[in-house]
């Protein structure tokens, strides 16, 4: 060894700094490094996409296009090949040897999805399913029973009354014959007994067949007719995660409820107690992923684990395994299935990226995980979730190191260029699929996400020590609860604050051209905004649109507009409609429509601050299930139901709505009035209410709806609720004067409305308060264009959004001025 040179002086303090960056270098991982400006490692991209786009031809095709595109895939491989060989010496090969690679990984994957495209063709089920039969089934389940919530005619608003339990199938009995077969079945249940169920627990059920809707390797669907029956007992750790997430949810209950519900959600995924109104908020603020175990969520427990430890100064690989060990745990926790164990897979590409501190390892280990899930599981090719956690993992790792570089480059703080870089990337990164699913941009998701984020790890962290600490007693677990309070809290309020800002939500192509639209401009924008010059031309862009759009999307032109007497709100499927009552800041509500949220945003843009009254013609969800969003922080004189009372439970919720809010709850029958300085209100119907309603009768109910009469300044207005041929016919029977210039439709246009009625109502304008893309196909087409045949005009919330009905001068026709921006069809 030669000996040092006496010339170089080496100062301790340049050592302890090299030191101190070297460290700092293996701790920040992808932080504060060159690494993001080197090219990354894509060689096994083009082999990922490959085998996706295959698996999802013979998925969504059948099985002869995964024949076709295996035999593709093959010679394309052969190819490759022989020109790999020719050139082996040569750099050109290297592009051969990826096109290889690709092939090679397409074969297999056509391979797998011709398998299993051909047994789904040619399972025993497919010609039952075809003709409804009857079939008794052994099943195992596969993944967690899913609540289908829907404010329908006779449901409580926001409670699921039906669950979609996918399972695999043991054994069906149709026909007296019996299939020992497998594959997958859907079962559409019933609460009772199914929403309980754990993943690889095996049941027995009745039910009647029907064909698989979606192509997804769905074999039949069958729609059950009681509980399960013959259920065995789960596997130990799905009973030991049940044990923890039942002490979770009861942990939660120190919090509100609308923070009691949340954190189970945010947590494992469990939003069995979710409440509607969140619920809605968090999907109208573009927030609905973080109530599904994620990537996210396994990288939040691994992180805090491996946080922990470095504290203490553990071992690197000691860190590792006790991290890894977490994450296992997690998973456990979560329950493994499918969606779960792909949220691993995802989760342990961004940790590696991180711990290998090398956003080149990340890709590969990506293209890795993709093309490992796609052939044990052929369906994740079609899944929505499946490809939203391909493409944010990608964004992480890909995009949100550069930009957070380049915002600290720029004086950005650290800690607020990764609170920056990583939901704009995951957003820039799943808009286009998310509006080609829902046929809609969220201007507001990236701030609202961004808000979001402070929040999201605390309040991950402490739920799972909750969960963990259950089984050690109660008052530990409900600790932690209460600490993650404050987090779930502020998550709640970003959720309702973002929902509540009108026009956030725009419209968009729906479908593959909608999404490829949006990725082509988002790969437009991203390309400009790299050079300097069009930067500049970007940001004065976006400022000009912000100010001509953001006034007319917010404070709407002319809304609300002066001298409205009738408004219908834009509630989706269901009513609300809202009359002056000639006492500034005071209306008179008829219906709340099925949420809360949407109905409070009505009355706030037309500046209602009291109601002098609230009347629900008949107690169904779409009438009644915003009842506690229009009282919220008003005033309220009172709330009237008419002579039917059921369904009991509805009549319960509005009378506990009522007592809250200090109202009472009063009676109208008919022949009574009510009056305001300018309203009144005649009381018509019905006029022969049923004595004995079966609850579940739909029909029956919409008959006992009151039927008002409402003369206000701009004209007389029929309310009529959901009454049916029944309740129209002893009116028109009755001799009373239904004459009226508008007619709000009964049932939402509803085919079952009488000529006889129409006539004698002779309307010159009908109101149709109905949602977009409901799937009740209201109102009637046959019906609204035989009313344009007369000569009346029809106005749609649908499409049109509020509608108001305002005051004119004697002689002139109906004035109405719509708000626009309807609610889009729900996905």
């Amino acid at each position: 060894m030669p000996a040092p040179d006496p010339g170089v002086r080496v100062d301790p303090a340049e050592v302890a700094r090299v030191q101190q960056l070297l460290r700092d270098h293996l701790r920040d991982g992808l932080r504060d490094t060159a690494e993001p400006r080197r090219p990354p490692d894509l060689r096994l991209a083009p082999a990922a996409l490959a085998a996706w786009g295959v698996v999802l031809l013979g998925v969504t095709l059948g099985p002869v296009a995964a024949i076709a595109a295996l035999i593709a895939a093959v010679l394309l491989a052969v190819a490759a090949a022989v020109r790999v060989r020719r050139r082996q010496r040569h750099r050109r090969a290297r592009g051969a040897a990826t096109v290889l690679a690709a092939a090679g990984c397409a074969a297999a994957a056509g391979l797998v999805v011709t398998s299993h495209a051909l047994l789904v063709a040619q399972h025993p089920l497919r010609e039952p399913a075809e003709r409804g039969a009857a079939a008794t089934v052994r099943v195992v389940v596969r993944d967690d029973p899913q609540p289908v919530r829907a404010a329908t005619y006779g449901s409580q608003p926001g409670t699921p009354q039906q669950f979609l339990v996918p399972v695999v199938l043991v054994r069906a009995e149709v026909d007296d014959g019996v299939w020992a077969a497998g594959g997958r079945m859907l079962l559409i249940a019933p609460a009772e007994g199914w929403s309980g169920l754990l993943p690889g627990q095996a049941v027995s059920a009745d039910g009647l067949l029907a064909p698989a809707a979606r192509r997804d390797l769905t074999a039949a669907v069958l729609r059950v007719r009681g509980p399960p029956r013959d259920v065995a007992a789960p596997p130990w750790w799905q009973h030991a995660a049940g044990e923890l997430r039942g002490g979770l949810r009861e942990a939660a209950e120190v919090l509100p409820p609308a923070a009691a519900g949340l954190l189970p959600g945010l947590v494992v995924g469990d939003t069995s107690r979710l409440t509607a109104e969140v619920e809605a908020d968090f999907r109208a603020a573009g927030l609905t992923h973080l109530l599904a175990v994620s990537g996210a969520n396994l990288a939040i427990v691994g992180g805090a684990v491996l946080a922990l430890l470095r504290l203490v100064r553990a071992d690197p690989r000691l860190a590792a395994v006790l991290s890894a060990a977490a994450v296992a745990g997690f998973v456990v926790l979560a329950r493994p299935s499918p969606s779960v164990v792909r949220a691993a897979a995802m989760a342990a590409v961004v940790m590696l990226a991180l711990a290998l501190g090398r956003g080149r390892s990340a890709v590969p280990a990506l293209a890795a995980a993709v093309l490992v899930l796609l052939l044990a599981d052929p369906a994740l090719a079609v899944d929505p979730g499946f490809a939203l956690s391909v493409f944010a993992t990608g964004a992480l790792v890909l995009l949100a190191p550069g930009w957070a570089v380049a915002l600290r480059r720029r004086g950005v703080p650290g800690w607020a260029a990764e609170a920056l870089a990583v939901p704009a990337a995951a957003f820039l990164a799943t808009a286009p699929l998310v509006a080609g699913l829902n046929g809609e941009v969220n201007a507001i998701a990236v701030l609202a996400n961004l808000l979001a984020v402070p929040a999201v790890a605390p309040a991950t962290v402490l739920g799972v020590l909750a969960a963990v600490l259950s089984p050690l007693g109660l008052p530990l677990a409900q600790a932690c609860a209460w600490l993650a309070g404050p987090a779930v809290g502020w998550l709640v309020l970003v959720a309702d604050r973002s929902a509540a800002v009108p026009g956030a939500v725009l419209p968009w192509p729906d479908g593959l051209l909608g999404a490829l639209l949006l990725a082509g401009l988002a790969v437009v924008l991203l390309a400009l905004s790299r050079s300097p010059r069009w930067r500049a031309v970007l940001v004065a862009l976006v400022l000009g649109l912000a100010l001509v759009l953001v006034p007319t999307r917010v404070v709407r032109p002319g809304w609300p507009p002066p001298g409205w007497a009738v408004v219908a709100c834009d509630v989706g499927q269901g009513d609300a409609l809202v009359l002056a009552t000639g006492r500034p800041g005071w209306a008179v509500l008829v219906d709340a429509g099925p949420e809360d949220g949407l109905v409070d945003a009505c009355l706030d843009r037309l500046g209602v601050q009291g109601l002098a009254m609230v009347v629900l013609t008949h107690l169904h969800a779409d009438h009644v299930g915003g009842l506690a969003g229009a009282l919220r922080d008003r005033p309220v004189a009172g709330v009237a139901v008419g002579p039917l009372r059921e369904p009991r439970w509805a009549l319960a919720g509005v009378a506990a709505a009522a007592a809250s809010s200090g109202a009472p709850l009063v009676a109208l029958t008919a022949g009574q009035r009510l009056t305001w300085p300018a309203l009144t209100l005649d009381v018509l119907g019905p006029l022969h209410p049923a004595a004995v309603v079966d609850p579940d009768d739909g029909t029956v109910v919409n008959d006992g709806s009151l039927v008002l009469r409402a003369r206000t300044p701009a004209g007389t207005a029929l309310l009529t609720g959901d009454v049916e041929l029944a309740s129209q016919a002893d009116l028109v029977a009755s001799g009373a004067d239904l004459r009226a210039d508008v007619l709000k439709m009964p049932h939402h246009g509803s085919r079952y409305t009488s000529v006889a009625f129409l006539n004698a109502v002779s309307p010159r304008a009908v109101l149709v308060s109905v949602g977009a893309g409901n799937r009740y196909r209201h109102p009637d087409p046959g019906l609204i264009g035989g009313l344009e045949r007369a000569g009346a005009a029809v106005r749609r919330t649908d499409t049109a959004g509020d509608i108001a009905l305002v005051g004119r001068s004697a002689g002139e026709d109906l004035q109405f001025v719509s708000r626009g921006s309807p609610l889009p069809a729900p996905r």
